[in-house]
This record gives C-alpha cells, sequence and structure tokens, in this order.
C-alpha cells in the first residue's frame, strides 16, 4: 500500500512556521530558516534590488522577490530568491502563485533543506529552464553559481569566504559575501 500523491491542500494544511513545497507528488516540509540564513537571503535581496529591479545604480531589467511560491507544473516550489528578466515579466501577477519560471532562483542552504535544494530542486529548475542558480552556503560561506547547460547545470564558480566577487546573471555589481554571511566589520 503506497502513499496516496500530496496535493495542494497538503500545503495549505501547514502550520505558518514551517515551509512547504510539492515536488513530484511528494510533499517536502523544511522549518523556518535560521538567523545565518535569513539574513544571507536578505541581505543578497537588498544589494540586487536598487541595481537589478530599480535600475539605480546599475543596468535595471529584473523584477527580484523574495520566496516567491513557483507552480511549474504539477510542482510546487519556494526559492529563497527568484528573479525575472523584466522582458518576460514587465511585472508580476495579481496571483498568489508565479507560474513563470524564473530566470534566475537563488536558494540558500541549510542542513535541514541541502539535500532538497541540491538533488530535487535542481532538476526541477532545470527542466523548467531557470537560466541562472545560485546555492548559498551561509555555514560553509560559500557561492555556487550555475548555468544551464542543455538539459543540466554547469558549476561555473564556487566563491568562498569573504570575498569581493561578480557573479552571472548579475556580474555588473560587485559582490561582498563577508556582508551577505553576516560578517563584515560593524562600523
Amino acid at each position: 500500500m503506497g502513499r496516496r500523491p500530496a496535493t495542494y491542500a497538503d500545503l495549505e494544511a501547514l502550520p505558518e512556521q514551517v515551509v512547504g513545497e510539492l515536488i513530484d507528488k511528494e510533499l517536502h516540509v523544511s522549518p523556518r530558516p535560521a538567523a545565518p540564513h535569513t539574513v544571507a537571503a536578505s541581505r543578497l535581496g537588498g544589494e540586487l534590488t536598487g541595481p537589478f529591479d530599480r535600475g539605480r545604480g546599475g543596468p535595471g531589467g529584473w523584477l527580484l522577490l523574495d520566496e516567491p511560491e513557483l507552480h511549474l507544473g504539477e510542482d510546487v516550489l519556494v526559492p529563497d530568491l527568484a528573479g525575472w528578466r523584466r522582458e518576460r515579466m514587465p511585472r508580476p501577477p495579481r496571483t498568489a502563485a508565479f507560474t513563470l519560471a524564473p530566470d534566475w532562483a537563488c536558494e540558500v542552504l541549510s542542513p535541514s533543506t541541502v539535500a532538497l535544494d541540491r538533488a530535487i530542486k535542481l532538476p526541477v529548475y532545470a527542466r523548467e529552464g531557470v537560466r541562472h542558480v545560485w546555492l548559498m552556503d551561509p555555514e560553509a560561506l560559500t557561492l555556487e553559481v550555475f548555468r544551464l547547460d542543455g538539459a543540466s547545470y554547469r558549476l561555473l564558480v564556487t566563491h568562498s569566504g569573504p570575498a569581493h566577487v561578480r557573479a552571472e546573471p548579475f556580474e555588473a555589481l560587485e559582490l561582498e559575501l563577508a556582508f551577505l554571511w553576516g560578517e563584515e566589520q560593524v562600523r
């Protein structure tokens, strides 16, 4: 006797203190992120929004969002951050969920989500044509930059530590990783 396939109703029934995703008809539940995860995701979003979403001090051309609910086929994923080029999505829909796959997704790895993010979500992003994926690990202090190459991802570079880096598709901006990790010097 097998388990019944999970449904969107199962997602809606989850308590607020968890994040639920539905992938290949299986419900994946993760605890709310710990502080290092939240700091990294929040700071990355803050760094990218001005130059890329608003076009202040940068090229613009992007719509960037925190934790959008993506409905990709029968799968429901919630990346930590996602971005769409404005020519593909000039403005967000007036719905709770997004059915257009993003051009970029970022997953901030946590001990409880690393296997889900790497082994289960990456193939879905590839299937849906998400051109770039970043995997950030605030504990290991690494940023892995992937580009879609055919049907799978190719690792372009792994940045680590407190470096200043430029990463596709946002290479117009130099990111200070120490700031993203929450390890910058307090002034």
